[in-house]
């Protein structure tokens, strides 16, 4: 059963790539106390997800920023190191966060798998957008297909 708006986010574990190599982050750490808009991708790298997806919050870091979002993160079920060679690639900075949801734990527990074998991808994430407030869902869009829901544009109309 996928998560609810009004509900609070579960714990989990993401990766993120620091300095010093993969550095764990809580759910709690990520969300407590903050506005943050997060979306996942199938794959990084992945067609959609490289030239519209993240590119569309980059484009838009500042927007949310104006809405006061304190984090912009970008999720997928990949490891840490895949993330940050990604957010390299497309040069993302120090504006979004990349995580790493390697075995797809956060992703499990919200209900949004998606069964990716037929591709060759094996379990990976849907293609979601969410607004969170101190842990609590208050916005989910999630698409079955393209990207279209859950694009920067519309989750900004939403915060």
């Amino acid at each position: 059963m996928a998560i609810k708006e009004g509900d609070k986010l579960p714990e989990a574990t993401f990766m993120t790539m620091t300095a010093t190599g993969p550095k764990p982050m809580t759910t709690k750490e990520l969300f407590g106390g903050k506005k943050v808009a997060l979306f996942a991708v199938p794959g990084a790298f992945t067609p959609t997800c490289s030239a519209q997806h993240l590119p569309g919050f980059l484009n838009n870091f500042d927007a949310f920023k104006k809405k006061g979002v304190d984090t912009v993160a970008c999720m997928a079920v990949n490891d840490a190191f895949v993330m940050s060679a990604w957010g390299k690639d497309r040069n993302v900075g120090e504006k979004i966060l990349m995580l790493g949801d390697g075995n797809a734990d956060f992703t499990k527990k919200i209900g949004l798998e998606l069964d990716a074998s037929k591709f060759g991808l094996g379990g990976r994430s849907k293609r979601f957008s969410m607004y969170v407030v101190d842990g609590v869902l208050k916005k989910l869009n999630v698409d079955e297909g393209g990207f279209e829901k859950t694009k920067a544009e519309v989750l900004l109309t939403q915060i």
